[in-house]
């Protein structure tokens, strides 16, 4: 179940944690290909993983669970 405008659940968190750790991987593999090595830059990694997870949590909690953002909760007729 989504969540509705202004709140979060627990799958929201999951969710945001999921995207933290793809992007992260992702940020790892572009960086190594980029640079011709495996480099495991921690700092960056990090601050990836932050933003991302932070980023989709906004989102999360600035849509309702129609999937509008910045609407709030309709309520359904019947």
């Amino acid at each position: 179940m989504n969540s509705t405008f202004l709140s979060l659940n627990l799958l929201d968190f999951a969710k945001g944690l999921f995207i933290a750790v793809l992007t992260s991987i992702i940020t790892l593999l572009y960086t190594s290909i980029e640079s011709g090595a495996l480099n495991f830059d921690w700092k960056l990694i990090g601050t990836t993983a932050l933003t991302s997870a932070l980023a989709y949590i906004m989102k999360n909690l600035l849509t309702n669970s129609q999937g509008k953002m910045l609407s709030k909760e309709t309520k359904s007729v019947g």
